[in-house]
């Protein structure tokens, strides 16, 4: 599944639920089945600045694939859905193609009315660092 199918899977799902809050008990829920990353992985070099909540995001080569992984701290069940909703539509992807995508499930799930400005930030700092691990490591030969 490409990309954008990934996306296109999540705004099916955010479209079954008229009320903001049901949506945001979706990125709850969806933050409650991200399985939890290693403690040795949750350092602040993998730590998200930005977010007002500890978040952590790691990132692993596999083939010409790259995995993501995250985790929140336990009170911060909305971050950990959101960095759940990245890993979902970014991992296993293609580096360059991580780097260079338009997630347009963003404001397409209506993400703005859904979570605060402070998270907005934080998100868009989870996003930058996925990214940036993109561009990472699509320049590393195989």
């Amino acid at each position: 599944m490409t990309i954008n199918e990934k996306q296109d899977e999540i705004i099916d799902e955010f479209d079954l639920f008229e009320d903001q809050l049901d949506k945001t008990q979706y990125i709850i829920d969806l933050g409650k089945k991200l399985p939890p990353m290693a403690e040795s992985k949750k350092t602040d070099e993998n730590r998200i600045m930005g977010c007002q909540s500890k978040v952590w995001v790691d990132a692993e080569l596999k083939g010409d694939r790259l995995y993501f992984y995250g985790d929140s701290e336990p009170t911060a069940q909305i971050s950990k859905g959101l960095v759940g909703l990245l890993i979902r539509v970014l991992s296993g992807e293609k580096p360059e193609d991580i780097a260079n995508a338009d997630l347009y499930f963003i404001p397409r799930v209506g993400m703005g009315n859904l979570i605060t400005s402070l998270r907005a930030g934080g998100l868009a700092s989870m996003i930058e660092r996925m990214k940036a691990y993109g561009r990472a490591y699509s320049t590393v030969k195989q």
